[in-house]
């Protein structure tokens, strides 16, 4: 009796123990599974940019194959168009952030408010004053009368186009932000050389654009640390902040104004209106006046109540900031979707008249795939940019911000009143630079911070007394992230070359093939 007692107890602790079992694997069998769908998930959303993007290039390409119609060359024109989207979603992703990560990293604007308004400013630039016209052979380095026949030049277009998006999407996939301008023109420079040898290339021009190189960035980051060091000087740095402020950032600002009316003239609108320097610079002094004497009861107005102390000066650039991420968009989309579709546009005009125009006509179609291109690829893969040019090189506030944004337009004025080939790229990108290493310069060598930091040992806000910073704290400090400056740096000196060698061996690749 006992044994059977015994042996039905350990048959119900067995059986237990059997259904504890059983309840530890299930629960680790759902722990399993839970963990595969996070997996899946997480999988599948880095899927949906890469699945819409493609989606874009197939719809590219069936709008364009009802645009081109019945022809000979139909489907060499419908993959060059959606070369064409391909590239303008690279230039979104890439080169639109310099435009509009200053005021993010500032917190002037949210990252889906940036990216809003560049979507729309781009795209309105690009079809308003895109103009209808463009080079076939970007910016004239390569000979079109040394290209044997109309056939060898569509490769070449095809071949740099094909390569200089490659190389941009490589270049966004690290993180750096790259000039697609110099990414067309080693494109064009290594499909030239590849079909018509070193003959055909027009050295001078090629020596021009690489000292843009040094030229673009170094004027734009000096530019930059210039109106920083006026900030700081006149306005940071003073004991009454807010009678400073009230004084010099209508002058600031009216300063914006003018440059930025030169700006659109110059580069903006230049497709649609030429106007003589005459013009241009009446039309600056008005708007400097002007925008002064608008701004100088605004900016007193929006002063009052404020703390003496930084933040409280940061207000007061935040609209200023949002306008200039606006024009920026704006006229880099009526100067850069060439880059997108001028090959394409030189591709279609040597397939319908078997001849090598120097100049074509851009069709509307043409300039919406590049222009809708360019906002899709902002949207889709420019967040990722925009956070590193706006934060994560040196840190921004709207004063820095301000300062980038106002030494693109500027640069870029002197940069054409010079005849200089310029990147609006290497501009923003430098100026940001300029603002992060200028920080470090002054936190070392101002005699007037020095003064001001042991005059302002604490401060007080709110009744709570805080401690200033330890200046040698502050010295040791690095303010420029020195591993984001030599990744750019690097693949500024290698964007011509590499493009040139990836053109060179697709043109031998369709070649070899075709």
């Amino acid at each position: 009796m006992f044994r059977d007692t015994a042996l039905s107890n350990d048959q119900k602790s067995g059986g237990n123990n059997g259904v504890g079992l059983k309840k530890q694997s299930i629960d680790k069998d759902l722990r399993k599974l839970g963990q595969v769908e996070d997996a899946v998930q997480q999988v599948s959303r880095k899927l949906v940019a890469p699945g819409l993007a493609l989606l874009f290039l197939a719809v590219a390409g069936v709008f364009a194959s009802t645009q081109i119609g019945a022809q000979p060359n139909a489907i060499l024109l419908i993959v060059a168009a959606m070369l064409g989207g391909y590239m303008a979603l690279n230039i979104g992703a890439n080169d639109v952030a310099n435009n509009v990560g200053p005021a993010v990293g500032s917190k002037a604007l949210t990252i889906f408010g940036a990216l809003v308004i560049a979507a729309v400013f781009e795209t309105a630039g690009a079809l308003l004053a895109g103009g209808d016209v463009v080079k076939t052979i970007s910016k004239g380095i390569i000979d079109p009368e040394l290209v044997a026949s109309p056939q060898m030049f569509i490769w070449v277009m095809m071949s740099a186009l094909m390569a200089s998006a490659l190389w941009v999407n490589l270049a966004t996939w690290i993180g750096a932000p790259v000039s697609t301008t110099h990414a067309v023109v080693g494109g064009v420079l290594g499909a030239g050389i590849a079909s018509s040898g070193f003959a055909t290339v027009n050295w001078s021009i090629m020596g021009a654009i690489a000292a843009s190189w040094v030229i673009s960035p170094f004027l734009g980051g000096i530019i930059a640390a210039l109106f920083l060091a006026l900030i700081k000087t006149f306005i940071i740095y003073q004991d009454d902040k807010i009678a400073a402020a009230r004084r010099w950032v209508p002058w600031l600002i009216a300063v914006m104004v003018a440059a930025f009316s030169v700006y659109l003239m110059m580069k903006g609108l230049k497709r649609v209106w030429k106007p003589d320097i005459t013009v241009v610079m009446a039309i600056a002094v008005v708007m400097f006046v002007g925008s002064w004497a608008v701004l100088k009861p605004i900016i007193h107005r929006q002063s009052e109540g404020l703390e003496n102390r930084n933040q409280s000066l940061r207000k007061l650039f935040h609209y200023p900031l949002i306008c200039s991420a606006a024009l920026l968009s704006f006229a880099h989309g009526a100067n850069d979707v060439a880059n997108a579709v001028g090959p394409l546009a030189a591709i279609l005009s040597s397939s319908q008249t078997g001849t090598i125009a120097s100049k074509v006509d851009l069709p509307v179609w043409v300039m919406l795939i590049g222009g809708i291109g360019i906002s899709v690829g902002l949207f889709l893969f420019g967040p990722r940019l925009i956070v590193m040019v706006g934060e994560q090189i040196t840190r921004m506030n709207p004063m820095r911000a301000f300062c980038v944004s106002l030494s693109a337009a500027i640069t870029v004025i002197i940069a054409s009143g010079l005849g200089l080939p310029v990147s609006s790229t290497h501009i923003a990108v430098g100026a940001v630079f300029g603002v992060g290493f200028f920080r470090e310069y002054y936190t070392v060598h101002s005699k007037r911070r020095r003064q001001y930091v042991r005059t302002h040992a604490e401060y007080h806000t709110h009744g709570v007394t805080h401690a200033a910073r330890d200046p040698q704290d502050l010295i040791r400090r690095k303010l420029v992230r020195r591993s984001h400056f030599l990744v750019i740096l690097a693949a500024w000196l290698i964007t011509v070359p590499a493009a040139a060698g990836i053109s060179a061996a697709v043109y031998f690749a369709i070649n070899a093939l075709l």
